[in-house]
């Protein structure tokens, strides 16, 4: 193998508990049952609305890549990561809400790549061998009754040897050992709330989102509400990665996200699901 190659190890990981169990249920309810955060990577027909989504998605995904490569250039240090003292090294990354579509597998070999190339040209400067050679070992993270199966049907042959890693689970909570992964990804999924709050859902309280699919803003205990949950998840969240990434690891987020000052219920998103949502509502009357 030519020694400026990466090289790859595919690797499962279903370490879940029983006690997430209402978590995922909650999950399933948030999100919708039998959805995964990202489904529509999946549409192929050009005429398909899905698709269009997709490509956007695939879009916001190479625009980040000129960042994320900087990023890995400037903070990634592998003899801080303990990875320059032997001939033979794992650099470990994990996609977490990844879905099954093509911008899972774009995102993953922009980060191989930039990696791989980052090893080289350190070993160089450090050690002049460039005999040395660094193997990934690549997770792929979804909800549980995500079809990883899908995967052999829509990989791309350039990082086939990678596309074997899974990792069921509710990335909210740990899904790793402690001080294990090196590089952590997440691309649109991080913004989609864990579980409904509550006092939406109740019609005696001030925070009831009457005949509302989403969060318009225009009610501030709904807002607080939301806000609230928002909160507990961002905070699952990077402690589970805190606890996971080695001294030195690298996350990189991509978010869905709106300007300052500018009310939900005023973008383009935000119209699409109010219009979503009278509709659900007729259907239900």
């Amino acid at each position: 193998m030519d020694s400026t190659a990466p090289s790859f190890r595919s690797a499962s990981s279903d370490g879940e508990d029983d006690e997430r169990e209402d978590d995922e249920k909650a999950e399933r309810f948030a999100i919708g049952e039998g959805a995964t955060v990202e489904d529509d990577e999946g549409a192929t027909d050009e005429g398909d609305g899905l698709s269009v989504i997709s490509m956007a998605r695939k879009e916001v995904v190479e625009s980040a890549k000129e960042m994320m490569n900087e990023a890995i250039a400037d903070k990634l240090d592998f003899k801080t990561l303990g990875l320059l003292d032997s001939s033979s090294c794992t650099f470990q990354i994990v996609d977490f809400g990844c879905s099954v579509g093509p911008n899972t597998f774009t995102a993953m070999q922009n980060i191989i790549e930039s990696v791989d190339k980052k090893y080289h040209s350190q070993v160089l400067q450090q050690h002049q061998n460039s005999s040395l050679t660094l193997e990934f070992q690549a997770f792929f993270n979804d909800h549980y009754n995500n079809d990883f199966n899908t995967y052999s049907l829509c990989k791309p042959s350039s990082i086939a040897k990678v596309l074997r890693g899974r990792s069921p689970g509710f990335f909210p909570r740990r899904l790793f050992p402690k001080s294990t992964l090196h590089f952590a990804h997440c691309s649109y999924a991080l913004h989609w709330l864990c579980k409904i709050p509550r006092e939406i859902m109740d019609n005696t309280s001030p925070a009831w989102n009457k005949d509302s699919i989403q969060c318009t803003g225009i009610v501030k205990e709904v807002a607080e509400a939301y806000l609230a949950q928002y909160k507990n998840d961002m905070e699952s969240f990077f402690n589970a990665r805190a606890q996971e990434l080695v001294a030195g690891g690298l996350m990189v987020i991509l978010l869905s996200v709106r300007p300052n000052g500018i009310p939900m219920f005023m973008t383009g998103e935000g119209k699409v699901y109010d219009l979503l949502g009278t509709c659900l509502v007729d259907l239900a009357k």
